[in-house]
């Protein structure tokens, strides 16, 4: 890796530290307060990614299968889930999201989309919002780099 200029790096400093402040700000607005970050993180992980065991969601939850058995027991007591026996083994299950839960995840992210339109219109100018418009595909590309 080359040397990166001392202006580039503390932009990367800076663009990391806002990304995760909006970040921890949208992972706020979210149902009403009923789910905590690590019920709103699987039903977001399901909602994306599809129909997944209990091992995989927690080892993509980087947490203890039994964390994740606790989760799993809450979000299935709101009747956000679906459990089917895996086809590849039966002895597995594979959990995937029920009607109300893929309603409460979309839900969610039409919230936390409102929330963030309507921050721009209030913290931005119209020439602010267009700047900050006209670099995401920028950012997009960062971001995949």
């Amino acid at each position: 890796m080359g040397e990166v200029p001392a202006h580039v790096a503390e932009s990367a400093g800076w663009i990391r530290a806002v990304v995760a402040q909006l970040h921890r700000r949208l992972r706020h607005v979210d149902n009403a307060g009923i789910l905590t970050p690590s019920q709103s993180a699987v039903l977001n992980r399901l909602h994306r990614e599809g129909p997944a065991t209990q091992g995989e969601l927690a080892a993509a939850e980087h947490v203890r299968q039994q964390s994740m058995a606790s989760t799993l027991g809450v979000l299935d007591e709101l009747g956000y889930l679906t459990r089917t026996p895996d086809p590849a083994d039966r002895r597995r299950v594979v959990i995937g999201l029920s009607e109300t839960g893929s309603d409460t995840v979309r839900g969610i992210l039409q919230h936390r989309d409102e929330w963030l339109a309507q921050a721009l219109a209030d913290a931005l100018s119209p020439a602010e919002l267009e700047t900050v418009t006209r670099a995401l595909p920028l950012l997009q590309r960062v971001a995949e780099h």
